[in-house]
């Protein structure tokens, strides 16, 4: 089977530095070309550190694809090819589509390593890759949402009730997915109704009790002046510690951050030790669902999407 006849499959994610000194370039990457202060990268630099130097985002996004590839090859034996496209590090996702151009590929399905859909986001990702694909006439199908995805809730159901075990049985868990620029939102786009099915669909799966047991929380908004979407799972935190000594007291907090599919800097540090922190001095038990990563039920319905693309 040549190329021609078969389909590559653009796999998006953020991107990561995969060494120290990629550091600065990756960060003014993601500033549009405008390098950042030297005090704003010395916290970037030490956020790292905290988490033990780099973040694991390259190996496990790498780990993602390669499983991707193998539950393709089982549905369907040689007719996909994966290619990782990054945002903000190589290989970018021009660079992607420009490999899969080079070999003769005439179809690419462009699959982002997140399950809620944004303009900002998604949108954007699946934008390059068309817009790449373009000047060689290569026809693009993109998938813009799984947050209902069975496999995917399941997964985080499933955790989400051991995790529960081991918490008190007065807990609150709180869904969180990354902040987005409020002007996004106000313009309409659909990113907190995305948000809020995969969190009603676990709720459901694990029968908790619509708000008193569960509630939306955002993170890891962007060090701008505009404002992004609230409220911030910190304030939140703060927020549930406050109900301590009212009819409906909280022992617990466990955040399901269902907006991330793999571990990395706003996970490791944002949530399991910035978000523990101030959990702890509040007496609120703090604990986290795991990520998705590499999970091989969920990797095998993204490559069911991608077929049915």
């Amino acid at each position: 089977m040549s190329n021609e006849q078969r389909t590559a499959v653009v796999l998006m994610a953020y991107g990561t530095p995969r060494t120290k000194e990629e550091t600065l370039p990756y960060y003014t990457d993601i500033r549009r070309g405008r390098p950042p202060t030297e005090e704003a990268l010395q916290d970037l630099i030490d956020r790292y550190e905290a988490i033990g130097g780099l973040s694991p985002l390259k190996q496990l996004t790498e780990a993602q694809r390669d499983a991707l590839q193998r539950e393709l090859d089982d549905i369907k034996p040689g007719h996909y090819q994966v290619f990782l496209g990054l945002k903000h590090a190589t290989p970018f996702v021009e660079e992607a589509v420009a490999e899969v151009a080079e070999l003769g590929f005439k179809k690419i399905v462009g699959l982002v390593l997140a399950p809620h859909f944004s303009s900002y986001s998604i949108g954007q990702y699946i934008g390059r890759v068309r817009e790449a694909a373009a000047p060689h006439n290569i026809e693009v199908v993109g998938i813009d949402s799984w947050a209902r995805e069975e496999a995917f809730i399941e997964f985080l159901a499933d955790d989400m009730k051991k995790k529960l075990a081991t918490m008190p049985e007065r807990t609150k868990v709180l869904f969180t997915a990354h902040s987005l620029p409020q002007r996004i939102i106000d313009d309409g786009d659909p990113y907190p109704d995305e948000l809020r099915a995969t969190a009603e669909l676990v709720a459901e799966k694990v029968g908790l009790t619509r708000w008193s047991q569960w509630s939306i929380a955002w993170q890891s908004a962007g060090r701008t002046p505009e404002p992004w979407i609230g409220p911030d799972i910190l304030e939140v935190i703060d927020q549930v510690a406050t109900t301590r000594s009212s009819d409906e007291p909280i022992d617990g907090v466990l955040v399901c951050a269902c907006g991330f599919v793999a571990d990395h800097l706003e996970v490791l540090y944002d949530l399991d030790i910035e978000a523990a922190h101030r959990a702890e001095p509040l007496g609120l038990a703090f604990a986290r669902i795991e990520c998705v990563n590499d999970n091989q039920k969920v990797m095998h319905a993204l490559a069911q999407r991608v077929t049915s693309a």
